[in-house]
């Protein structure tokens, strides 16, 4: 069930020769378990969300999750792959403006496959859970940035996905919407016991994660790992 990344190595070509982005990244995480991944801009941090979310490919090394390599799939097994075992939180939230925030968040249901009144209800509990369970019916444009990315929040869990991955999630909200949907990515990860990866800025909210790692120079430089209940490895089946 475990997440595995083995000497990840990204580099892109250019006139004067590869430039590298990421080099022999390696790390494991287990569901329950989280990372914040901090570093500056154009350090190669969405880089290697976006191939962790099987949205770019790596130069060099392997990816595993739930002992699949993603990479080794064919297109359309690997967008069923994506679809169901992956969540993304994007800083921009995406969300389509002609549909309402149940529509919204109903979304990656629509080639999952899973019988409609069984995703629906989940939508419905996941909406309340984000304290929007009144604003079924709303559309983007009528609700703050806040709440458009406590719906984006929910889209991202609604197929109950292992992997969750999250780029600068609080990064376009003001300082009291920040607080609230880093609560509730917090508490949600808790409760689904995913995997949770995200990448920020915001020293304010990689502080509630119990790893944290800096990208410099194109390699993962983890800190020290204190032990905190926030995150951690699910328990061992009996």
């Amino acid at each position: 069930m475990a997440l595995i990344v083995e000497n990840l190595s990204k580099e892109y070509p250019t006139r004067s020769g590869p430039l590298t982005v990421l080099r022999e990244i390696s790390f494991t995480l287990l569901p329950g378990e989280s990372l914040a991944i901090m570093g500056p801009s154009g350090s190669g941090k969405s880089t290697l969300l976006h191939i962790l979310g099987t949205l770019d490919t790596p130069s060099a090394g392997r990816v595993t999750l739930e002992g699949v390599d993603p990479f080794r799939l064919r297109e359309r097994e690997l967008a069923a792959f994506r679809n169901r075992r992956i969540g993304f939180v994007f800083q921009d939230h995406h969300l389509l403006p002609q549909c309402n925030v149940l529509e919204n968040v109903l979304i990656p249901t629509l080639v999952s496959g899973r019988p409609a009144a069984e995703v629906e209800r989940r939508a419905r509990q996941l909406l309340e859970r984000v304290g929007l369970g009144h604003r079924l019916d709303h559309r983007p444009a009528e609700l703050s940035g806040g709440e458009r990315q406590r719906v984006a929040l929910a889209r991202a869990l609604i197929l109950q996905p292992l992997l969750v991955l999250a780029d600068e999630p609080t990064g376009n909200l003001d300082a009291d919407s920040a607080a609230v949907v880093a609560d509730l990515l917090e508490e949600l990860h808790r409760q689904e016991r995913n995997i949770l990866i995200v990448v920020t800025h915001s020293v304010e909210l990689a502080r509630r994660f119990p790893r944290r790692a800096d990208l410099r120079s194109a390699r993962l430089h983890f800190h020290a790992e204190p032990t905190t209940p926030f995150s951690s490895p699910a328990p061992p089946a009996s």
